[in-house]
């Protein structure tokens, strides 16, 4: 449905940060007609392509090299003493993320979306003031504005850390770095940096790094990092940070002091929502931080949204990009669209590679009145005769009343490939029936996940479990 011609604002959008949500959403608004600028101080493209999901992706490539050359000799093959260059490489991904930017620039010109390279800042619900003091007007505001690195609670010597962001410009490899931080990027980080020839320290304050996900998954990578040379101390931060020379020494809060080269903190990630004029509104961020928004992306103004990360429900560049187009559909498309949070797949690209869907052990006994638990860990086929000290490790819940697979995680080669075709399965409520029925594709590490009959153990709300038979 496309805006009235006689519309009294400059634009029927305007879109605050061109990230992947704010992207998706002015490109589908300009698709029915709507008048669109989108504002973006930095780069076009936003944390995923500029400085996220895709250059830290090219990285994980590139640390993987390292172990396919040492797998390589158990298969014949004679590799002569390998180099790296980690100037080239930066250099290369440079270059794709410059091609990325461009070829998203092209796709908002083509449908006529005008892009204002400038911070952005609503004075009220229907101005929005520019950089250069240049006001516009628009009928409907949508906040994209994504996240921003959290560095935590002052130190001393905090400003010797970097975020993810300057790790993917350093100039040189840094023989040692100490990574602070558990969860996705932190585990990440710490293993392309232990690919690629590094001695990597991971610091954090939880009993096992990757909280929220499941207890045996986590113990999982956290065992195969280790082997892979990374140590993991958890239940330890970084107290302060000193510098001599070009050398930094880190001290933990058992006392004890680690030397390195660079000090990397990802301890997590928070709404960037701050000095995007939003007091002027009166729009509230919930207790999480992120703006608080209705099942349809809007705030408490009726013609104000936002969507993705800084709204902060579920932090992920596909998801941000379905509340974008679903808030396009809604507000200029005439087809109210909600977005639907759960059972959203994810990866972490760690070495080995995680893929999850659906809850967690310790969720599906809380949740369900029955839960039967499937789970293998095996050698996988490659390792046979490279040698690698490695194993796979897959797991399903099954809420044990109707059958359905809740939940499915998988830790080994290809993991975030095999979980986006499970979560088709499981979307769909597929149930472990349905699994069995399947016909297992061999060999292969797929086939474990229709090949699983035997129960590891079952739990109801009446027994507090007992190991099955």
């Amino acid at each position: 449905m496309a805006p009235s011609s006689k519309s009294p604002y400059d634009v029927d959008l305007f879109v605050i940060g061109a990230g992947s949500g704010g992207v998706r959403a002015a490109r589908i608004a300009a698709s029915y007609g709507a008048r669109v600028m989108i504002a973006e101080e930095f780069r076009v493209g936003g944390t995923c392509v500029i400085r996220g999901c895709v250059p830290k992706k090219l990285l994980v490539y590139a640390s993987r090299f390292s172990h396919d050359f040492e797998d390589a000799a158990g298969f014949g093959w004679t590799v002569s003493e390998a180099s790296f260059s980690w100037s080239t490489l930066i250099a290369n991904k440079d270059r794709e993320i410059d091609r990325l930017e461009a070829a998203y620039v092209a796709t908002l010109e083509r449908w006529k979306v005008k892009i204002v390279r400038s911070r952005a800042v609503i004075e009220d619900a229907h101005t929005i003031r520019l950089a250069n003091g240049d006001k516009v007007t628009a009928d409907n505001i949508l906040i994209a504005t994504g996240g921003w690195p959290h560095m935590g609670p002052h130190i001393p010597g905090l400003e010797h850390a970097i975020s993810s962001n300057e790790a993917l410009h350093l100039p040189e490899l840094p023989k040692r770095i100490v990574v602070q931080g558990g969860g996705y990027i932190a585990v990440e980080f710490a293993c392309i940096f232990a690919g690629m020839g590094s001695e990597v320290t991971l610091v954090y304050r939880g009993e096992n790094i990757l909280r929220g996900f499941d207890d045996d998954v986590r113990e999982h990578l956290r065992n195969e990092m280790q082997e892979r040379g990374i140590k993991v101390l958890c239940g330890h931060t970084v107290t302060a940070i000193d510098k001599t020379g070009d050398e930094y020494v880190t001290h933990l809060s058992d006392d004890r002091k680690i030397a390195c080269d660079k000090v990397l903190f990802a301890i997590g990630r928070r709404p960037n929502c701050m000095g995007i004029g939003m007091e002027n509104l009166g729009i509230r961020c919930h207790e999480h931080g992120g703006i608080e928004v209705d099942e349809y992306s809007r705030t408490a103004v009726p013609n104000v949204y936002a969507v993705g990360d800084v709204t902060n429900r579920v932090n992920l560049t596909p998801v941000a990009i379905r509340e974008g187009h679903a808030f396009a559909d809604t507000v200029f498309g005439g087809k109210p669209t909600r977005v639907d949070h759960a059972d959203v797949p994810t990866a972490v690209f760690s070495e080995p590679e995680l893929g999850v869907i659906g809850l967690t052990e310790a969720q599906a006994r809380e949740t369900l009145d029955k839960v039967d638990v499937y789970k293998t860990s095996f050698r996988p086929m490659k390792a046979t005769l490279s040698g690698r000290a490695t194993r796979v490790f897959m797991k399903l819940l099954v809420d044990g009343v109707t059958g359905r697979v809740v939940g499915c995680h998988i830790a080994g080669p290809d993991a975030a490939e095999l979980i986006q075709l499970i979560g088709i399965a499981v979307k769909m409520g597929a149930t472990k029936a349905d699994f069995d029925a399947t016909m297992a594709v061999h060999p292969t590490m797929a086939e474990e996940l229709v090949t699983m009959r035997d129960k590891a153990a079952s739990y109801s709300r009446e027994t507090a479990g007992k190991a099955a038979e």
